[in-house]
């Protein structure tokens, strides 16, 4: 019996009257729909000859807008660049720059030479107080804070006053209190000690200040450590030399012996060797001069063959040692006996006292 063979049915028309005909997606495994035909923009496209290497930039510069200004760039006529002369155009003023502006120094007012400033009227009133003798500048400047001086019955507590030099001028009682609590020591300095700074290997004479060497101790009051608060040498006396040394705390003591206007006079022994020039002596008294400068006048004299006595109203470094050179002589020992009116008496070697009230320079 033979087989008939029968074709399958066909599946219903995918189109829909009036719609457009979809075409379904591929599965997997389907062939692609072939590729529809090309538009004719594509094909103009597609027929035109590749392009040689390096027209690429200009292509992409036909193509931006930078190409499209030059192209209108050069369709504009071209003006003319002439310029008139630099004598007919007018200046034209530049403003200067913001920075510039900011950095620009303000202008100053003009100033006066200083011959046509006025001057300060009156002086100073702590120089005042210390050429009198109240104090020092030092301690006048202390009182004037604490509110401590009166200048004609008023009070005044401001540094750099300036007043009449002929103004009556008090001190507070605390000052006066501060005054008296302030110290002068007399010393008998040795050898050995610098009246001074201390120096690499020697010690300054101020430490032999204490209560063990205190020669006073049963008559005046006793050695307490506020005494080493401000002690400082009024004068100088060598390493060399020995005798009477003056520390104190009062600043008016300390201007009398060593201010530029000091009139105390000190007397020294000195033990000499060597020959005197011819005239020597007279000179010593006056004629000399150190660093340039003349001496004042002095009284030098023969105590014994080999020791003379000086007085001096001035005190230079290693004066009477170099006063001495100049004429021959060589100084072999040094001994200071007086400063004023105070002697060094019995005082002995290394041994202090204070300077007592009915004392003074």
């Amino acid at each position: 019996m033979s087989s008939v063979r029968r074709n399958p049915p066909k599946p219903a028309p995918s189109t829909i009257e009036g719609t457009l005909k979809l075409r379904p997606r591929a599965t997997q495994g389907e062939a692609a729909p072939p590729p529809a035909a090309k538009t004719a923009a594509e094909k103009t496209v597609a027929e035109k000859p590749a392009r040689k290497p390096g027209s690429a930039r200009q292509a992409q510069d036909e193509r931006s807008p930078r190409g499209e200004r030059t192209q209108r760039a050069e369709e504009r006529p071209q003006r003319s660049r002439e310029r008139p002369p630099q004598a007919d155009r007018p200046p034209r003023a530049r403003p200067a720059p913001a920075t510039a502006r900011a950095l620009a120094p303000t202008p100053r007012p003009a100033e006066h030479p200083a011959a046509d400033r006025p001057l300060p009227e009156g002086v100073r009133l702590s120089k005042v107080m210390a050429e009198r003798g109240l104090c020092s500048r030092r301690e006048a400047d202390e009182y004037i804070e604490r509110g401590w001086v009166f200048v004609e019955g008023k009070r005044v507590s401001e540094l750099g006053v300036r007043i009449d030099p002929d103004a009556r001028v008090t001190l507070a009682p605390e000052a006066t209190r501060s005054q008296q609590q302030r110290v002068t020591i007399l010393l008998h300095k040795p050898v050995g000690f610098v009246s001074g700074q201390p120096e690499p290997g020697y010690a300054p004479a101020v430490s032999l200040i204490g209560a063990d060497n205190q020669f006073d101790r049963d008559t005046a009051q006793r050695f307490h450590p506020s005494h080493l608060k401000q002690l400082a040498p009024a004068g100088r006396l060598d390493i060399d030399s020995t005798g009477l040394l003056v520390l104190t705390q009062d600043g008016r003591i300390a201007r009398q012996l060593i201010g530029e206007d000091s009139k105390v006079d000190k007397e020294y022994l000195v033990r000499v060797e060597g020959r005197i020039i011819d005239g020597g002596l007279a000179l010593l008294n006056h004629g000399l001069m150190l660093d340039d400068r003349p001496l004042r006048p002095a009284k030098v004299e023969w105590i014994n063959d080999d020791q003379l006595r000086f007085v001096l109203n001035e005190g230079r470094k290693r004066q009477i040692r170099r006063m001495c050179e100049l004429v021959g002589l060589k100084v072999v020992g040094l001994k200071r006996v007086r400063i004023g009116r105070v002697k060094l008496g019995d005082l002995p070697l290394g041994q202090w006292r204070f300077l007592r009230a009915d004392e003074g320079f």
